[in-house]
């Protein structure tokens, strides 16, 4: 049965296990497979990497047959080769590597949106139809309603576009990608490829039919592995006038709204469904929080960047406002809990920490042999994380935070000096023992531990002053 894929592209790197189809004439199939489980089974952060050429994790290939209702081998047999290349949807598959981690529901029932642009493969006419008939399944179980506006802000804006198109995941051509769609947490927007041949019927790729799944992203349910569901990561070319939301579906949805006519909270029965679909909580990313603790902080080619859990804001000086953004759609092969953060500006690259291990970036490209270890830096193996890290131009030293102590490490000499480690408050009286995130910036070195920043000289560390961790977006 022809299936089609609909979203985004994220990429992560192969782990340990067995080699597989080492004969020239499967080496197509290898490769197919090898990117295959790069972007739809991840690694696991707790697993090591292992880069050998033709290794596929075993474990991995059970658990997308698993998905699939295939047989459990753990082999690339021909069922599983057949799987892997039809089209389908580029979110992965893993639940640590959801779509929307965390994605929070919207918290008002009337919503809004607008179609922003007309593909030229349908009549004007048809793209309104079907647009307006893909928000109906999900207005007719749920209190929520949908209503069109022209000219004016919107909640969720629909649009068409090819190749790459300013939101870091680009269209692919025709037959891959179909569409993508955000969560409420980034704005519902959904995306049409323009390189597809869009049609009202079942001779091209049928709008209705990737609308509806889009639309569900738009309002917060991942993926599920209920085959027949709409929010399948595939789906099947059914006749367009009979699709219909499969129970999965209305359980999901239902779960986040409501019935139509109840909301949730009112909703006392205690007998909520608990669906496939429904993407995990967590605590609230309002940027203006005053209890908002970031998780890092670094700048990058002139930009700040503040993350938190899955998510981070940008501020660029050359623009005004601040743009929220999910990791993944910047770093695709990291998803959330960046643990610290820092640029080189000299080396133009920027230095990102998860646990023990940490990678290179130069701008959104992972670099070559990362992730590496962070043991190869010189710390002792009772450090297991980095809490903050921050490099100083002028001295050409990267200082970096664990626990209650702080590191020193030579960039030019690529080893930590000596001397330390040093406790966190024998050289920074006034902030406590733990440092979440750390910045520089004209000669200030800034130590962020909870919701307060606390202002350094860099050179004499002589104490300046507190803020509050989010004054520089602007929040006060």
């Amino acid at each position: 049965m022809k299936r089609l894929i609909l979203t985004v592209i994220l990429y992560g790197a192969l782990s340990s296990a067995l080699p597989l189809l080492q004969e020239p004439a499967a080496a197509k199939d290898l490769e197919l497979a090898k990117k295959y489980m790069e972007r739809y089974y991840p690694e696991s952060p707790s697993k090591p990497v292992i880069r050998s050429k033709g290794i596929i994790d075993t474990e991995k290939i059970r658990q997308m047959q698993a998905f699939f209702g295939l047989s459990v081998t753990g082999k690339l047999d021909t069922d599983t080769l057949d799987a892997m290349k039809r089209p389908r949807c580029g979110v992965p598959d893993v639940e640590e590597y959801n779509t929307f981690p965390g994605s929070p529901k919207w918290e008002k029932k009337d919503l809004t949106y607008s179609i922003q642009n007309y593909t030229p493969d349908m009549n004007p006419a048809d793209v309104d139809h079907a647009i307006e008939r893909a928000w109906k399944l999900w207005s007719d179980v749920t209190p929520l309603t949908f209503k069109r506006v022209y000219g004016t802000s919107a909640d969720i804006e629909i649009s068409f576009a090819a190749g790459p198109h300013g939101d870091f995941i680009p269209f692919d051509g025709p037959g891959q990608q179909l569409a993508h769609a955000f969560s409420p947490a980034f704005g519902g927007n959904a995306h049409f490829d323009e390189d597809e041949n869009w049609t009202k019927d079942l001779k091209g790729i049928n709008l209705f039919i990737v609308a509806a799944h889009e639309f569900g992203h738009s309002l917060g349910l991942r993926h599920t592995n209920v085959l027949d569901a709409l929010m399948f990561p595939t789906y099947q070319t059914v006749d367009p006038q009979n699709l219909r939301l499969h129970t999965d579906d209305i359980n999901g949805i239902q779960y986040l709204y409501g019935t139509p006519g109840v909301d949730n909270d009112d909703d006392t029965s205690g007998n909520s469904p608990s669906p496939t679909n429904i993407p995990p909580e967590e605590p609230s990313t309002d940027m203006c929080n005053p209890h908002l603790a970031f998780d890092a902080v670094a700048s990058l080619r002139g930009e700040t960047m503040f993350f938190k859990g899955s998510i981070f804001w940008r501020m660029n000086p050359l623009r005004r406002g601040v743009e929220k953004s999910p990791i993944f759609a910047f770093w695709p092969t990291l998803s959330s809990g960046i643990d610290a953060a820092y640029e080189n500006e000299d080396a133009d690259t920027v230095f990102l920490f998860k646990g023990e291990r940490y990678w290179a970036t130069k701008g959104n490209i992972i670099q070559p042999y990362f992730p590496k270890n962070i043991h190869t830096l010189g710390f002792p193996r009772s450090v297991r994380k980095i809490d903050a890290a921050v490099y100083d131009g002028r001295s050409k030293k990267t200082y970096f935070f664990s626990g209650h102590h702080y590191w020193r490490y030579d960039e030019v000499k690529n080893s930590m000096e000596q001397g330390y480690p040093r406790k966190i408050t024998a050289d920074f009286h006034e902030i406590g023992p733990k440092v979440d995130a750390a910045f520089l910036r004209h000669g200030h070195l800034y130590l962020f531990s909870g919701s307060k920043q606390y202002e350094f000289d860099s050179k004499t560390k002589r104490f300046l002053g507190i803020k509050k961790s989010n004054s520089w977006l602007g929040c006060y």
